[in-house]
């Protein structure tokens, strides 16, 4: 009698296939952050910050990814947090460790323990509150997220990288500044824009191609600038983004409170 034949398959069905390439894109992620902190101990603190912006760039398009080919999975979601806490937590904390906090002794080391911290209990709210139904609420995160709390707390650095001289600054009060206030941001629950959800009408669709490629032609050629400013017009929409939320807030509780009158008046 014949027997089957079993047959080798590298992936077992198309649920998988599906989850690897999404999955491959954060273990890609979390290599790149780990090289980040190899680099800043060379002492090449300019690869540190592209390693850094490419694992945030790689953080955007993997969630992405997995819900555009419907390859989202549970391990996919504790992977990307596990990176998130590896590429936004404990590399720009090492980084900012070797070029700068490493001069504050003792108080320098503090500062690297309480940001990755607040890194770490983002990332577990997060995972929490991820599971809520969608609700308008999806278009502003509970506090800033973690790429953007690792790249904020490298702000100083990269003015540093940018050659911007002509404001003295005194980085021995802005580092600390920046850890502190990006910690305080991370476990806070300001809400910040999430740009989830962005309604763009057909006839501004060449424009913002137009400013798409005009960025990343800007970014190629003044690298750190465009990141340093970019990171000051972040900081600046943060107290935009309150007053929003605050007037979405209230028109969505006036329009509950409606339609509860509303049901009673048709009882």
């Amino acid at each position: 009698m014949e027997q089957p034949k079993n047959n080798f398959k590298l992936v077992a069905d198309k649920k998988n296939a599906r989850m690897l390439l999404p999955n491959m894109l954060t273990l890609i992620g979390v290599c790149i952050g780990l090289t980040s902190i190899r680099f800043a101990l060379s002492g090449e603190f300019h690869l540190a910050i592209i390693a850094i912006i490419f694992a945030a760039l790689i953080d955007g398009l993997d969630g992405r990814i997995a819900r555009l080919i419907k390859g989202t999975s549970k391990v996919g979601k504790e992977l990307d947090s596990l990176t998130d806490m590896i590429s936004f937590g404990v590399a720009p904390a090492f980084i900012m460790y070797f070029w700068k906090l490493n001069t504050f002794g003792r108080f320098g080391w503090l500062l690297c323990l309480v940001y990755v911290i607040c890194v770490a209990l983002r990332l577990a709210r997060f995972n929490i509150s991820s599971n809520q139904e969608p609700s308008w609420k999806d278009n502003f995160f509970e506090g800033v997220p973690s790429p953007a709390g690792g790249i904020l707390v490298l702000t100083p650095l990269i003015i540093s990288l940018s050659g911007f001289d002509y404001i003295k600054i005194n980085y021995e009060i802005i580092v600390p500044v920046f850890f502190i206030g990006t910690s305080f941001l991370l476990i806070s629950k300001f809400p910040t824009y999430s740009f989830k959800k962005i309604v763009i009408q057909r006839k501004a669709t060449i424009f913002l191609l137009f400013t798409i490629v005009l960025f990343f032609g800007l970014l190629l050629i003044y690298t750190f600038n465009v990141i340093a400013i970019s990171s000051i017009i972040y900081l600046s929409l943060i107290p935009i983004s309150f007053f929003h939320y605050q007037k979405m807030k209230k028109i969505h509780e006036n329009d509950k409170i409606q339609d509860e009158d509303d049901l009673e008046d048709v009882l």
